[in-house]
């Protein structure tokens, strides 16, 4: 993935997002950071005076909106958009990546959670926030589609949550087999949701 023509600060965060969703936090560093950004090292300081934790929690935020933001564009790509359509193409956006260029990567959003949560409260608070844009912006599109507004988030929460699963035993395994289960698995459940408009 190429780093978008952005300023230094944008490409360091946006950097900061690619590294940590292979390598996670810890092994993630700031120098490591602006090499990949192609930015200074001195001006680390300069855009991140938290240093790395900063750097690390604005990078989560950024793949929330990210994450929040390709739903609008999935849904673009459906001829009809329904509720499974819609989870096949955020599954899609993943089996294309590993097929393609193997296994490296997965969720920045799920890693630095995996590395922190425990560990640095807000890095997790970050963490559970682009999670909530993430899932607030499957609900809305859910809603959008006629799913009752009671029960569209919590099955965005599902979405989220068998996508994660999925992407994280693909990495395991090595096979995208989770990732295509998944899909047609929950795909019937999630357009039964959908209410249907009553007769004349």
């Amino acid at each position: 993935m190429a780093v978008p023509e952005r300023g230094p600060r944008e490409r360091m965060v946006f950097s900061a997002a690619q590294l940590i969703r292979r390598e996670g936090v810890a092994a993630t560093g700031m120098r490591e950071v602006a090499e990949h950004a192609g930015a200074p090292r001195g001006s680390l300081q300069h855009y991140f005076p938290g240093g790395k934790e900063q750097l690390v929690n604005e990078a989560v935020g950024w793949a929330g909106r990210y994450a929040g933001n390709r739903i609008a564009r999935f849904l673009a790509a459906l001829p009809v958009p329904t509720p499974g359509g819609l989870f096949a193409e955020m599954v899609r956006q993943w089996t294309d990546e590993y097929l393609a260029g193997g296994f490296a990567g997965g969720c920045p959003v799920a890693a630095a959670t995996v590395d922190c949560a425990e560990s640095t409260a807000s890095t997790r608070e970050a963490a559970a926030g682009a999670f909530a844009v993430w899932t607030a912006s499957v609900a809305g599109a859910l809603t959008d589609m006629g799913v009752p507004k009671e029960r569209a988030h919590p099955l965005a929460t599902l979405m989220i949550s068998s996508l994660e699963g999925a992407i994280l035993l693909a990495r395991a395994e090595h096979d995208v087999r989770a990732l295509t289960a998944v899909a047609r698995e929950l795909g019937p459940l999630l357009d039964a949701a959908v209410s249907l408009p009553a007769a004349d």
